[in-house]
């Protein structure tokens, strides 16, 4: 990563919690947003060096028919395969982490969003100056993830099992987002924190 970047805050939180809600909020405010989401699908892509490790590696079975990556084929490769979960691991997380990278050091708007929904998990939090946690009871998560997902109740209490635990994700914060109500009762939370973050994005250096 580039010395000279803008002042990052990380946005995470626990499956179905709304990150999206909240990253399309600062993003409707003019913050540039990189999404670790979007740039782990990125690094995968047909034609991407990703893509061809990962087709080397465990075959052309992996691929669906129009040549993307089949995302179900490969979770049933690797769920109950401990090595070949490393391996995949290893070969994905440093392309993403460089392009992540990438995308940070080309931020224009006044200070920049990271969202990581493992950002605790992956040991990422010195990668950014403030970190905003987005948070609802662990009821609400699995409520609004049955509806969004279409997974089972037992896949998605699995995920949350796999996640760090609410308590220690707070414990991290150093910004709460309580979206636990309506999305006006959010939305306004991200306004005011967007204020704030102006403020410290102004003083930041680096």
């Amino acid at each position: 990563m580039s010395d000279k970047r803008p002042f990052l805050v990380g946005v995470t939180g626990g499956i179905g919690s709304g990150k999206t809600l909240v990253t399309d909020t600062f993003a409707n405010s003019g913050i540039e947003v990189v999404d670790a989401d979007i740039v782990a699908r990125d690094v995968v892509a047909p034609g991407s060096p990703g893509l061809a490790a990962i087709t080397a590696h465990f075959g052309d079975a992996i691929l669906t028919s129009q040549g993307d990556l089949n995302r179900a084929a490969l979770r049933e490769l690797v769920f109950t395969n401990e090595e070949q979960k490393q391996w995949l691991n290893a070969c994905l997380h440093p392309r993403i982490r460089e392009a992540m990278a990438d995308a940070i050091s080309n931020i224009r708007s006044e200070y920049g969003v990271l969202a990581v929904p493992l950002l605790i998990e992956n040991g990422m939090q010195k990668m950014v100056d403030r970190i905003a946690v987005v948070d609802c009871p662990e009821s609400v998560q699995l409520e609004r993830a049955l509806a969004r997902d279409g997974s089972s109740e037992a896949a998605i209490k699995g995920i949350m099992a796999a996640q760090v635990s609410r308590q220690n994700r707070l414990a991290e914060a150093d910004d709460v987002i309580d979206n636990s109500r309506d999305k006006q009762y959010t939305m306004a939370q991200v306004k005011q924190l967007h204020e704030q973050y102006l403020g410290m994005a102004r003083v930041f250096t680096r």
